[in-house]
């Protein structure tokens, strides 16, 4: 009896190893100082003792049964830009700028060429963000996840001056809210996404007009956005982010109150933007009411902003020079915190 008769590849090991570190030099920055295979990675904070309070803020998240997806249409190399996103979005509403990120994949049996792709996903989405990819784990678990079945988690962290930090405390009545479009469902809400659809690879495969001629897997397979680059251009372009809300599981509901302080109350207007047209068929063939829709989903709102209102064109031509899609949606008014559609 050996380690790889209980289930265990350490060659695979070695081979994803190898495989991968294309994919991680990609992302490299010029304060890593480490080399790939370590057993830890180091950053240099030399370049930002010149903030008045560097203040450091991370984020942890995976991907969720979106995977079951990606399971079935045997397709891995997005999946990672999913990771990355969850992780570096959340910074970004913090005003950071991520500067490096770790990946965690447990999986049944260590493939190298899928754990790759996996990877291959990660670095893209590091390479958007500006961060590294300083580090990482692949577990091989047999018994405890099914040999083709692994999951898929991340950790990053960024940089902000403590004066230019995202807090939502000077939010009021009279600011605007803009909106930051999605690419669709991103990465949340997909327990209920696999119950409404048939998650088989001939249902996945089909094409739909509605959906821009695309399959259904590819379309619930398009990664989450990643916003980084579009909130930094805001602040290069001079204006004052005063809140900023990440809309992930929970939706509209959830998270726009989170960046809310007390006494005020988000207004959006919900024909001020474009839906995606999967939002409208999930509903549909789900039967899922509309309150159930927004308290679950982006529905095409991947982030969203207060500024002030004179600043309000100003921001959504920045967003879109970006080459992201910016929306006035709504505004801030007196009232108990939460959400109001209208």
């Amino acid at each position: 009896m050996d380690y790889k008769k209980a289930g265990v590849d350490i060659e695979a090991g070695y081979k994803s190893v190898e495989l991968m570190k294309k994919h991680i030099a990609s992302t490299m920055r010029s304060e890593v100082l480490t080399d790939i295979g370590g057993f830890s990675g180091a950053f240099s904070m030399e370049a930002f003792k010149k903030m008045e309070q560097p203040t450091l803020v991370s984020g942890t998240d995976g991907v969720g049964t979106k995977l079951k997806v990606a399971f079935e249409m045997d397709k891995h190399d997005t999946v990672g830009i999913d990771c990355v996103a969850m992780c570096v979005n959340d910074i970004a509403c913090a005003g950071g700028e991520p500067l490096f990120f770790l990946d965690y994949i447990a999986c049944g049996k260590n493939e190298p060429e899928k754990i790759a792709s996996i990877v291959s996903g990660v670095a893209e989405g590091c390479r958007q963000s500006d961060a590294a990819l300083i580090g990482g784990e692949t577990a091989e678990m047999p018994g405890f996840y099914p040999v083709d079945e692994y999951d898929l988690a991340g950790f990053a962290v960024g940089v902000v001056d403590r004066k230019d930090m995202i807090t939502g405390k000077t939010i009021a009545a009279g600011d605007v809210l803009v909106g930051i479009a999605s690419s669709g469902i991103h990465s949340n809400g997909y327990s209920l996404v696999r119950k409404v659809f048939e998650m088989k690879k001939e249902s996945l495969n089909k094409t739909y007009e509605s959906l821009g001629g695309k399959s259904l897997g590819e379309t619930l397979l398009t990664p989450t956005i990643i916003y980084v680059k579009a909130l930094r251009s805001v602040k290069e372009g001079g204006v004052t982010i005063k809140g900023c809300s990440h809309i992930t599981g929970g939706g509209f509901y959830e998270n726009i109150p989170r960046m809310l302080p007390e006494g005020v109350r988000a207004q959006i207007k919900a024909d001020s933007y474009e839906i995606p047209p999967i939002f409208e068929m999930l509903a549909k063939d789900g039967d899922i009411a509309r309150e159930m829709m927004y308290n679950t989903y982006n529905m095409g709102i991947g982030m969203m902003l207060a500024v002030d209102a004179k600043d309000a064109d100003k921001t959504v031509e920045l967003i879109n020079q970006s080459g992201q899609k910016g929306f006035i949606v709504g505004e801030i008014v007196s009232g108990d915190k939460g959400v109001t559609l209208i």
